[in-house]
């Protein structure tokens, strides 16, 4: 992506936003980041599209899902940086709670960091920060700038 190659060359922090903002899904979705110094957090702004069982009603587990990886691939991104976005390479989800139609958040915590792989878990929560919907723990390629020459 070129805003990453952009922040890469010129030695600065991506704008986070303008990432999120540059992936099509993540627009669908509706993903935004708040950063608050080093501290990330990935808000999924509520809306009737993201629904997946309108009997409860009850986000859907896709939705869930897909936010809790891109909130694990921003907080890679932020931390490593690099020109390229890290790369899923296996990844397991626990779903905790029903989502309920409300704003959901995300946090992700880089727990150890390899040359290669990352070992990330995340969590999405709505009202209370202790009482998580979803959780993820997944490793992550980033590949190296000799790599991608």
């Amino acid at each position: 992506m070129q805003i990453l190659k952009a922040a890469a060359a010129e030695g600065r922090k991506v704008d986070l936003q303008a990432l999120v903002d540059a992936i099509p899904y993540c627009r669908f979705l509706g993903i935004r980041v708040d950063r608050k110094g080093t501290e990330l957090t990935t808000i999924l702004t509520f809306s009737p599209h993201l629904i997946g069982n309108p009997v409860l009603p009850a986000l859907h587990g896709g939705v869930i899902g897909a936010f809790l990886e891109t909130t694990a691939i921003i907080q890679t991104a932020f931390e490593i940086g690099g020109a390229s976005l890290p790369k899923p390479v296996d990844i397991n989800i626990d779903y905790l709670r029903s989502g309920r139609p409300v704003d959901t958040f995300g946090r992700a915590v880089i727990t150890k960091q390899g040359r290669r792989v990352v070992n990330v878990h995340a969590e999405a929560w709505q009202d209370e920060h202790t009482k998580p919907i979803a959780a993820l723990r997944g490793h992550f390629l980033v590949a190296s700038d000799e790599a991608e020459s």
